[in-house]
């Protein structure tokens, strides 16, 4: 699958390459996320392909279910963990609703066991998140999924570090900000389009993502598109074996906007066809009292700050408003 002109990163260059090769990883890290916004990534410890086929049958099983099922899991307000009905989520600014159906799943009460070396147990912040519920009609995704979860989550913090060491700040800059964060994996599948779908509707609508970075694995199907900074529509796909990276708005407001948080979408399949399509994009956000002020790195005479102070979790609370997720 063609990926135009989105460089590729290997992370094993980053963590155990000669000096030169660790450096041009940086470099072709920073330099696609400040270009597009976007990067694939060959992460230092790539998921089996073998065992993303499995989960996606194991949540492809759930998605099946009768719609009066999956409903027995919808929790809360905002859609924090569990289900998320079709057609609920739209884009900002765009009042047509997504065709999608999604699942939520959040930190577990025993993530300090999976903290990186070196990082502080930040369990405060942890037990201020709800708890993760699990389909009861398909045990076996449990385990796989927060496997999942815990691999994005180390190739985040990694690919975070690297970028910070692009701009010249202390390493941990970007990647504590992610300690025991509200990071959120969402499985997502997109049903063949309904015959009675409104025409301006479409899987995803641009958008851009609210987070820090988002890292997602290799999709069932096709139909990843990022608007480059020409105004073209380019897709974007993982190869075996590689991520797709992507910054959010919560990194573009702590660059001041030098890493945009690039536009994207999800089109539906050509020529009306049937297929659907699922996805687990992993959202990686701070913690919720996590300052996203503008760093001093990124202020000049001719670039005063864009972004007023706002924590993490305020920004997401407006956010999630703003898509339909919260009144």
């Amino acid at each position: 699958m063609a990926t135009q002109r989105i460089p590729t990163i290997d992370l094993r260059a980053y963590t155990g390459g000669a000096p030169r090769e660790r450096a041009q990883a940086i470099a072709t890290l920073g330099g696609g996320l400040t270009e597009f916004g976007f990067v694939n990534v060959i992460a230092a410890d790539p998921m089996d392909e073998a065992f993303l086929r499995r989960l996606y049958s194991y949540w492809n099983r759930f998605f099946a279910l009768p719609e009066a099922a999956k409903r027995r899991y919808v929790v809360g307000e905002g859609g924090a963990r569990g289900y998320t009905a079709f057609g609920v989520e739209h884009a900002k600014g765009n009042p047509h609703p997504d065709l999608k159906e999604f699942w939520h799943v959040g930190q577990e009460a025993d993530a300090a066991a999976a903290l990186p070396p070196g990082q502080p147990d930040a369990a405060p912040a942890r037990a201020s998140y709800p708890p993760n519920v699990w389909p009861a009609e398909v045990p076996e995704l449990r385990q796989p999924t927060l496997e999942l979860y815990r691999g994005l989550e180390r190739s985040a913090t990694t690919l975070l570090r690297a970028l910070a060491e692009y701009f010249g700040l202390p390493v941990e800059t970007f990647a504590g900000m992610m300690v025991d964060g509200n990071s959120i994996l969402r499985v997502i599948h997109y049903p063949p389009v309904p015959a009675a779908a409104d025409p301006r509707s479409v899987r995803a609508a641009a958008h851009e993502d609210i987070n820090l970075i988002t890292l997602l694995s290799a999709a069932t199907d096709s139909g990843l598109e990022i608007l480059s900074r020409e105004g073209d529509w380019l897709p974007v796909e993982a190869e075996e074996g590689q991520i797709v990276v992507d910054a959010g708005d919560m990194l573009s407001r702590a660059t001041n906007g030098v890493v945009p948080a690039t536009t994207h979408r999800v089109v539906n399949p050509p020529g009306g066809s049937a297929r659907d399509r699922t996805s687990m994009p992993f959202f990686v956000h701070p913690y919720s009292a996590c300052p996203l002020d503008v760093l001093d790195r990124f202020v000049t005479p001719d670039r005063p700050p864009r972004f007023p102070p706002i924590t993490a979790g305020e920004f997401l609370e407006e956010r999630l408003r703003e898509i339909g997720l919260k009144k």
